[in-house]
């Protein structure tokens, strides 16, 4: 290696340096990964998009602890390509508008240099971002029922973007899901119903914090009395439509939340539409009380049956739950076509009470399914062109049999309050255990009894033997009667007899025993449930009182 001098070794030293021959770039590019870094309150702005709107309920006490303790965890903060500034990512607008205002407060450096987690920005970055909010405010502090349908109605217009095509509601539950922020579709249906109806009327209560339970109650009955109008208003010239008046009911009420009442709305609608419609307010009311628990089945998300027992076993010392109040039976929707009489013209029915304590009285033990089973059951029943029963809207109109006599029956099983007597019971036993009697030709062999269950069996006067059947009629009301005068040795055995007497026999020759009649058995079933709750009576007297 040759030997530098001292002149070449300066000249080295003295040349010019490598220029660059490229463009500067103004600034250095984001980490790709992530990385933490610290940023300036100049350089870190808010999430646009926040969900939050109203002041968060623990601002003061997350102050509180900025100021003591500084930030615990770092903001999650990202930036939008080509963008100038940061952005908080997920959950942290109100911690950085505390360090806003400690920072104006102190002029401390803490509260102006924030330590950061920095996250590139993802592909579907703005859903990213707003599904991250959402699922961080309800995680801290929560938020409003407005806040939240007004962050689930921006987010199904981001993935309409991304799609390209409107979204269901199931899908974009499915789509929420699958980003992190789980919605029922019946929410979201309830949400879309907020920001579309009630928005635009109440916006006072809504943002003070109106709850969900009473945003859905007044949904359900903006849904409920929509439906009973156009049902009404067909073919029938209004001067108004339900928009305009379901807007002017409401908007007088857009006051605090905390003196905000469904029911006063509910009672204002209601009598605004009856005006409008010239029907009578009661029966509107009951019409609406049907919808209502129809929307409410239909809407409400799946529950065990343990949750849905609408009633109790019918005895006198069951401790069952009480059902839930029954709506209007079928003979109070008193909304026909035109031909059909006008609502108020139509006969007076139950109060809301009497339809409870009817509805229990008719109920013999639980229910195994739910009621949005059976709503969704009833629903399909209609498509298919039939209409399934629901016991809830049948109760009211009785058992569909009708059999004649002293006391004539038209429900086998509900008992009226003038009848539940343990005396007054005897006497209706006792007739129609004489009329089952007659119809075997045995009316002798039956009398009335002030002890036991009301009458007593005697043996046959008459010279003649009673027919095979006549028998049969006879042993089944010895064996329903606790007293009685004839000797226990028989010919005949209930257990041989008793289905061909209810039944009817295989047998087609003249010999085969006759079966009890159609009208003589629903009299029997009477006489079996007046009977056992008799007997009820008797082990348990303060039921009587009740």
């Amino acid at each position: 290696m040759a030997d530098v001098t001292p002149q070449e070794m300066a000249g080295k030293l003295l040349a010019e340096g490598f220029s660059c021959c490229g463009p500067v770039a103004p600034a250095l590019s984001d980490p790709i990964v992530e990385t933490p870094m610290i940023v300036t309150l100049d350089e870190l702005f808010p999430y646009e998009l926040d969900p939050r709107i109203t002041h968060n309920p623990r601002y003061e006490e997350i102050k509180a602890s900025i100021r003591e303790r500084g930030l615990d965890a770092p903001p999650s903060i990202t930036r939008r390509p080509g963008a100038g500034h940061y952005i908080i990512r997920n959950g942290g607008n109100t911690r950085l508008a505390i360090l806003r205002e400690l920072w104006s407060e102190t002029k401390d450096e803490r509260f102006f240099r924030i330590p950061c987690l920095f996250r590139p920005w993802p592909e579907r970055g703005e859903i990213i971002a707003l599904t991250g909010h959402l699922a961080e405010n309800e995680l801290h502090g929560g938020l409003t029922f407005i806040e939240r349908a007004l962050g689930v109605e921006k987010a199904r217009e981001l993935y309409e973007q991304e799609s390209g095509k409107p979204l269901s509601q199931s899908e974009l539950a499915r789509r929420l899901s699958a980003d992190g922020y789980p919605v029922q579709q019946s929410h979201i249906s309830r949400m879309q119903d907020t920001v579309r109806y009630l928005l635009p009327v109440i916006p006072t209560v809504l943002y003070n914090g109106l709850g969900r339970h009473q945003v859905e109650r007044l949904a359900v009955l903006r849904k409920a009395a929509e439906l009973l109008w156009q049902k009404c208003a067909s073919g029938n010239p209004l001067s108004t439509d339900f928009e305009t008046l379901f807007h002017e009911v409401l908007a007088p009420f857009d006051t605090q939340p905390d003196i905000f009442s469904v029911g006063r709305v509910r009672d204002e609608l209601i009598g605004q539409m009856a005006d409008a419609l010239g029907v009578d307010y009661n029966a509107l009311e009951l019409e609406v009380d049907s919808i209502e628990h129809r929307q409410r089945a239909v809407a409400s998300p799946p529950s065990t049956p343990a949750d849905d027992v609408p009633g109790t076993v019918v005895t006198p010392t069951s401790t069952a739950p009480k059902p839930k109040p029954a709506p209007a039976p079928p003979d109070a929707r008193l909304l026909p076509p035109s031909p059909s009489p006008a609502l108020g013209q139509m006969p007076d029915t139950p109060l809301q009470d009497d339809v409870a304590a009817r509805l229990q009285d008719h109920i013999v033990s639980p229910t195994a399914t739910t009621e949005r089973l059976q709503a969704i059951q009833q629903l399909v029943g209609e498509q298919s062109g039939g209409q399934l029963p629901v016991f809830a809207d049948t109760v009211l109109q009785a058992i569909p049999v009708q059999a004649g006599g002293l006391f004539p029956i038209t429900d086998i099983w509900y008992i009226e309050p003038g009848l539940d007597s343990p005396d007054r019971l005897r006497i209706h036993i006792a007739q129609f255990a004489h009329e089952i009697a007659e119809e075997a030709e045995l009316t002798g062999c039956v009398e009335p009894l002030d002890a036991g269950i009301g009458f007593t069996c005697k043996a046959p006067q008459q010279a003649k033997t009673p027919s095979a059947f006549g028998r049969m009629v006879l042993t089944l009301l010895r064996a329903l009667s606790v007293h009685y005068d004839v000797e226990p040795e028989s010919d005949q055995h209930l257990d041989d007899n008793l289905g061909a007497l209810l039944l009817g026999s295989h047998l087609r020759d003249a010999e085969a025993p006759s079966r009890l009649s159609d009208n003589g058995l629903v009299k029997f079933f009477r006489l079996v449930r007046l009977a056992r709750r008799l007997l009820d009576l008797e082990a348990n007297p303060d039921d009587a009182d009740d």
